[in-house]
């Protein structure tokens, strides 16, 4: 579980995206991704809370759905599972992109539909396979990001051959905040964008054998590390090398193992990105398929994906959001700049939609639990009510200001559209006298863990 948390938020935006960030921010980016990572420490205490007090399948889609109402939590559901869909096109596009860079004669969109084939398959076989590849791939990038600031901070310090130490480049290239604290604040909305994934152990919590102790110890210690590790590595990348230096913007990380002189930098920073991205591709896969599986479980979706294989994989519900992913691949090749640049853009801000709902139903549920079953609240949201509304007032800035800055308005809007349009699907549903409302019969079956060959994820 822990592994799973850290490896849903580490993605190739660490690696390659906190460039752009940098460049467009200078030094103080540090302070953008320290206030994004505060936010999503904040939602994440909130999302543990009600996890905590009441484990269950589609966890916050559940909660959103008792908390708001069933338009609410159709919304919410049907946002994550579209969200997580495009994300498995994404991953595979920028995977099969790496890997021409190894096999140059191959065609793009023959790599993007292997890498796509090859992990769901693993998927299909059993949730232990997704755990299993999760777990080396989510160790290979804590690895990668432990050794870089162990190196980084040996350069720091004056340990490392030829260095001179100090952190002078944080204000030896126009200051600080070189393009002034509008910049630093704007950077905030794709940080957070970085951070999107942490809430899937919440989404695996409902497989393991013991779902409030795994969430409870990955919540409290997992998201902490993930904001040290964003925030650690962007401070060791603009104290060695220059925030506007072509290299910094390009490959933040490769640039600076090129000034402590590691062989190979190119390589070894490819390796690592394709590992981020096939981990990101492989949450992705899973996460979509249980979020699917949770909208039957509740009515919200068809019931035929409900059905599970014989090792407790749902596997028609993977393969619904494989389709997406297969057509979304062709669409970069046959339509890059239109189908696919539309698909891209379309959920750019609905992970931070499903993050306020997450804020409002905490606020909500908390309320009913304190006069209904205060002993459920084994773990709690820090200064509530006042953090809670806090943050909720920060959540709806951010979308604000997505809403405001020309570098995501496209993005806000699109996304709007497809909330406009997940609303229309709900009460398409509704007039068609199958309210989302409808529960699903007692022996509806649950992907289980614990029943599935080396039950032994959590």
């Amino acid at each position: 579980m822990n592994l799973i948390a850290l490896g849903g938020v580490i993605g190739a935006g660490l690696f390659v995206g906190s460039g752009v960030v940098i460049s467009s921010t200078g030094p103080a980016a540090v302070v953008s991704f320290l206030i994004a990572g505060l936010i999503t420490v904040l939602i994440m205490r909130m999302l543990a809370e009600m996890t905590v007090a009441k484990p269950a399948l589609g966890s916050f889609y559940v909660y959103a759905r008792e908390a708001m109402g069933n338009r609410a939590g159709f919304a919410v559901g049907w946002m994550y599972w579209y969200f997580f869909v495009i994300v498995v096109a994404v991953e595979a596009v920028a995977g099969g992109r790496i890997l021409q860079l190894w096999l140059p004669g191959v065609p793009l969109w023959v790599l993007s539909l292997g890498l796509l084939v090859l992990l769901t398959g693993t998927n299909l076989v059993s949730a232990r396979s997704y755990g299993e590849f999760e777990y080396w791939f989510s160790s290979i990038k804590v690895v990668a990001i432990i050794v870089f600031l162990v190196l980084g901070g040996l350069y720091l310090l004056g340990f490392w051959p030829g260095s001179h130490g100090g952190v002078s480049n944080l204000v030896s290239h126009g200051g600080f905040a070189p393009l002034g604290i509008g910049a630093v604040l704007a950077a905030v909305v794709p940080c957070i964008g970085f951070y999107t994934g942490a809430e899937i152990v919440t989404i695996a919590a409902a497989e393991s054998a013991e779902p409030k102790r795994a969430i409870a110890r990955a919540m409290r210690s997992i998201i902490f590390r993930v904001v040290l590790f964003y925030v650690g590595s962007v401070f060791v990348v603009v104290t060695i090398k220059a925030w506007n230096s072509p290299e910094t913007a390009v490959s933040p990380y490769a640039a600076v193992l090129d000034v402590l002189g590691i062989p190979a930098v190119s390589t070894i920073m490819n390796g690592i990105v394709l590992t981020a991205v096939l981990s990101c591709l492989n949450s992705a896969l899973y996460t979509s398929s249980r979020m699917l599986f949770a909208l039957t479980h509740h009515g919200d979706a068809p019931r035929a994906f409900t059905r599970l294989s014989r090792s407790g994989v749902p596997r028609r519900a993977i393969l619904a959001g494989t389709v997406v992913g297969y057509v979304s691949v062709i669409a970069a090749y046959t339509s890059p700049d239109l189908i696919f640049q539309f698909l891209v853009n379309s959920y750019g801000a609905v992970a931070l939609f499903v993050y306020l709902a997450i804020a409002l139903a905490q606020v909500t549920l908390r309320r009913r639990l304190q006069r209904d079953d205060p002993g459920k609240l084994g773990l709690k949201m820090w200064l509530f009510p006042w953090l809670s509304y806090a943050t909720i007032a920060l959540m709806a800035l951010v979308i604000g200001a997505m809403a405001m800055l020309p570098g995501t308005r496209s993005q806000f809007w699109l996304s709007a559209v497809t909330l406009v349009l997940i609303l229309l699907g709900y009460e398409v549903r509704r007039r068609r006298g199958t309210p989302p409302a409808a529960e699903a019969p007692p022996d509806t079956p649950r992907p289980q863990l614990r029943n599935a060959p080396g039950a032994d994820l959590a």
